[in-house]
């Protein structure tokens, strides 16, 4: 499984981000240990949600759409909350 998180600062909540990985506690572990330097910053983060699929590149695709304008707006209304 491949999975599509969506993380917020618990520090700065207006800061978020979304990712994907194949491990969510190791991937989480990393953003919280300052590991990944697009995160490092905003420690420490907490976990929203996370999206399951079975293809690498689905999951790919699904990260990059909600990283446009329309999945900005679509994340917001439907997974952020």
């Amino acid at each position: 499984m491949h999975f599509v998180y969506l993380i917020r600062s618990t520090s700065r909540p207006n800061k978020t981000y979304v990712g994907m990985t194949e491990d969510i506690e190791k991937r989480l572990k990393a953003h919280n240990e300052g590991l990944c330097t697009s995160t490092s910053r905003f420690r420490p983060w907490e976990l929203i949600t996370y999206l399951a699929v079975q293809s690498e590149d689905h999951a790919r695709n699904l990260e990059q759409y909600l990283k446009t304008g329309s999945g900005h707006a679509f994340a917001h209304k439907h997974l952020w909350s």
